[in-house]
């Protein structure tokens, strides 16, 4: 089950040149036809990414703390809600977690309902427990409890990653506070974030609202909120910027279907529902995608992911020296796409459970395998298989009319497409923070014209890392990955 989409991305790819070679006629056709395919999608998915946006810039705009008070269905109740928030950090540097400290006590919500974890790694060192300690000292005593969990190195059955870090912290926190102070565990909604993960102000009050609205769902439901890459955003080069731009508008998007959202990075879940599972898996690499999957099974497919249509603000990924910067990148897609090694446990646990309905194993098989499929192939066929008929087909092809045009007709298409492009350029100069001291009209327009390099991600920051995240899948032994902690710095 691990080798299959590595197995369904390398069928193409074989049959790309394959049948360029034998049949090149049909493949001309069908190019057109995937292309115009790609045009309408690309349409499609604009109107969700206008509306999500719209929602987004309604939501920043509402004092959900005053909601949740003026609210006739919430405003008996949520002075009842606590919020666990676990940091799992590694060697990131005291300036990254303190702006993430400084922007929690900003919060435009009682910080006595707040129970604070800061889980650090014993493997990296010294250096850790010093930045840990400078924030207890410097921000411990503005929460209504703060914990410094330290998870153990090597303990069996366990990858050193954040799923591991992040179970370790949990327990902790059970059975130090939680227990102890006798705190409902329906009470409780744990939001786990990345140590850089800065919240906007009325993130605990949409929340609260939101799973509170959702009766009794909101124990059976993860809670998503936007991805903005933007901490660092004038410091990052052009293409960390489009990466990460790209990745929050593909967040956005999915924000406006439900139906298909899952859980990413940092976001939201109910401790009841937590404790039941167990917690994170210790033997994983996405642990963020994976908690979903282990909700849905665990619950018979009563599970879903409620968009909160709500920004946290995250670091675009970029380093000291631009080469790090596209290192750091490539494995930090590398480590994304490594998430198709939830299908294996997606159909294992569809074949164990009887209770999940047909239509959802059907729905969310497809779902996951034509994601992770088009992820690595969508790009190669647009801007690849366009040629391959043309270079591979003989001569016989090349004096045909279909021949003739096929450039023509697949540029035509993609130009057209391409208007997806400039519109997320517009997008992603709206999304801006407020710039720095010494930013000019001339750097606007150099972020505005940077998304030409959009093709060029698509490719070696897409499809690549994402067959090669899948073919070690398939390969497994020696060739799994390990955790890797993207890096942080200022």
């Amino acid at each position: 089950m691990e080798a299959l989409p590595a197995f369904l991305t390398w069928l193409t790819v074989l049959l790309m040149f394959l049948l360029s070679w034998k049949i090149p006629s049909a493949v001309a056709i069908f190019i057109i036809l995937f292309d115009i395919y790609w045009l309408l999608k690309t349409i499609y998915l604009s109107f969700h990414l206008k509306s999500s946006f719209n929602r987004l810039k309604k939501n920043l705009k509402i004092d959900w703390l005053k909601s949740l008070e003026n609210n006739q269905k919430t405003n008996l109740k949520w002075k009842e809600i606590y919020h666990l928030i676990i940091l799992p950090m590694y060697q990131e540097p005291y300036s990254v977690v303190k702006e993430t400290f400084e922007r929690l006590i900003e919060s435009n919500y009682p910080l006595d309902k707040f129970i604070v974890v800061l889980a650090i790694e014993e493997r990296a060192g010294q250096q850790a427990q010093d930045v840990a300690l400078d924030i207890e000292k410097n921000y411990g005593n503005k929460f209504f409890k703060f914990l410094i969990s330290v998870h153990p190195y090597g303990l069996a059955k366990e990858i050193s990653g954040k799923g591991s870090n992040e179970s370790w912290a949990a327990k902790k926190v059970q059975s130090e506070i939680i227990d102890p102070v006798v705190i409902p565990y329906e009470n409780i909604l744990v939001s786990v974030f990345d140590v850089d993960t800065q919240v906007f102000k009325d993130y605990f009050g949409i929340l609260t609202e939101t799973f509170l609205m959702e009766g009794d769902d909101g124990q059976f439901s993860s809670y998503q909120p936007v991805p903005l890459f933007l901490n660092n955003i004038y410091q990052a080069p052009a293409l960390a910027r489009i990466i990460g731009f790209s990745s929050t508008f593909w967040h956005l998007m999915q924000q406006s279907r439900a139906e298909k959202l899952t859980t990413f990075s940092s976001h939201s879940v109910p401790f009841k529902a937590l404790c039941e599972i167990g917690f994170w898996q210790k033997d994983i690499v996405s642990e963020d995608s994976r908690i979903f999957w282990q909700f849905f099974l665990h619950f018979n497919g009563h599970w879903k992911t409620v968009p909160l249509f709500y920004p946290v603000s995250m670091d675009a990924n970029a380093a000291p020296t631009f080469w790090g910067t596209m290192i750091n990148l490539y494995k930090q897609q590398r480590r994304w796409a490594w998430g198709s090694e939830n299908a294996a446990f997606l159909f294992s646990g569809f074949k164990k459970n009887k209770k999940i309905s047909t239509g959802k194993k059907i729905y969310w098989t497809f779902h996951l395998l034509e994601g992770y499929h088009s992820w690595a192939t969508s790009s190669l066929i647009i801007f690849a298989l366009g040629w391959l008929p043309i270079m591979l087909g003989g001569v016989s092809f090349g004096a045909t009319l279909i021949a003739y045009n096929l450039p023509s007709v697949t540029r035509w298409i993609m130009t057209l497409a391409s208007l997806g492009i400039i519109s997320s350029a517009f997008l992603s100069m709206a999304l801006l923070p407020p710039k720095p001291f010494g930013f000019k009209k001339i750097n606007s327009l150099w972020y505005f014209l940077s998304w030409i390099l959009m093709p060029a991600t698509l490719i070696f920051f897409g499809a690549l890392p994402a067959i090669e995240a899948q073919t070690r899948l398939a390969l497994s032994g020696k060739f799994r990955l390990d955790f890797w902690v993207t890096p942080k710095h200022r």
